[in-house]
């Protein structure tokens, strides 16, 4: 595999400092794995606003559009608060996942053994957890029309804000969650709020329709959003895959990565359609976000970065062996003992950003010969 376009956007805060491993590995990679990608590095978030007059320019979603995967940071920080919600931060990432047409998000929560005991909850409830959350990322409530704030009288005003879905965005995600629960456990939990929301219902007459159509062999079952966090947290392993939509997902999907001990350790794919020549858009973060308490300190975990690298490489690459070869030097760093601060329980020893990125180079150097 060569010369495959990457765009790298750090963005805010931690966003810099995580990118750099990665960063790190991919040289690393290019010199003892015969893989070549093209890398650009343009700005996005409130550093782009601050230089650009934007969080995102047209150049950059630009070269997003023309790219083969987009590796993406963090952004935001109180800084740029007050900034025009058109142009904030979060924007940027709206814009990307709306362009790129990024309409399936994939966060999966692992639990790593040697972290088991890093979860806040009992070591019997979350040792061996492997799940998946897939999001509708694209439309739902966070895109839907119309929004905003308007003035009903002189001491009235009204937010509105419209939860929005079609028959073929509810089809594409539940294609993909059945798709892969049959390469997992063969499992679909599908998520909303049917007994208030009228979305609700219209998505699980979708999801119940599909399933009796084309995916009879994965067993589907039905659960409230409300009931879905609370089991998130009493039995999580019930779970395999979770298919859920833009809001919910969200919410659900950061309880998950509690349980996991450190939204540290979470990477993230999102993920649009596959076009006839095979190939689609696809945009890959972590979970956490741009921290900017620890920016600069050195303390941010670079494993969720280096992590979602990694599934860059199996989902837009193929490149499944090096995918997996990551993920063990990762795993091997963990069995170290190693740990950034968010993820020491005190026994551990504690290493700086840069010194886990150098550990897991490291480790694929033990792993690999090299």
């Amino acid at each position: 595999m060569s010369n495959k376009k990457i765009l790298v956007l750090p963005g805010d805060g931690i966003g810099n400092e995580v990118m750099h491993e990665v960063l790190n590995i991919i040289d690393w990679l290019s010199k003892t794995r015969s893989m070549s990608f093209d890398i650009s590095e343009r700005l996005v978030g409130g550093t782009a606003y601050d230089k650009e007059g934007d969080s995102i320019s047209d150049e950059t979603m630009q070269e997003a559009l023309d790219s083969d995967a987009v590796l993406f940071g963090a952004v935001g920080g109180p800084k740029w608060d007050d900034v025009e919600r058109e142009k904030r931060p979060e924007a940027a990432l709206l814009r990307l996942r709306k362009e790129l047409d990024l309409f399936a998000n994939l966060r999966p929560a692992v639990v790593f053994d040697a972290l088991a005991d890093s979860s806040p909850l009992k070591l019997n409830i979350v040792k061996g957890l492997d799940i998946l959350i897939l999001r509708e990322l694209t439309s739902g409530v966070y895109f839907g029309q119309p929004r905003g704030i308007s003035k009903v009288n002189d001491s009235e005003e009204k937010a509105i804000d419209t939860q929005s879905y079609t028959t073929s965005e509810v089809s594409r995600i539940t294609r993909v969650a059945f798709d892969l629960a049959r390469l997992r456990n063969n499992k679909v939990t599908s998520v909303e709020k049917s007994n208030v929301m009228e979305t609700g219902m219209f998505w699980k007459k979708i999801v119940s329709h599909l399933h009796q159509n084309e995916f009879q062999d994965v067993e589907l079952n039905h659960m409230l959003a409300d009931n879905c966090a609370m089991q998130l947290v009493r039995n999580p392993k019930q779970f395999d895959v979770i298919l859920t939509d833009n809001l919910f997902g969200d919410l659900l999907s950061d309880i998950a990565a509690m349980l996991t001990g450190s939204l540290g350790m979470l990477p993230s794919a999102s993920l649009g359609p596959l076009s006839e020549n095979g190939s689609r858009s696809a945009m890959y973060e972590p979970v956490h976000g741009s921290a900017p308490d620890i920016a600069g300190e050195g303390k941010a975990n670079p494993l969720a970065m280096i992590m979602s690298f990694a599934m860059m490489l199996k989902y837009s690459f193929n490149m499944i062996e090096d995918s997996n070869l990551i993920e063990k030097a990762v795993q091997s760093v963990l069995s170290l003992g190693l740990r950034t601060s968010d993820i020491s329980d005190g026994a551990n020893k504690v290493v700086s950003t840069q010194d886990m990125g150098k550990a897991v180079i490291e480790e694929l150097k033990k792993l690999t010969g090299n």
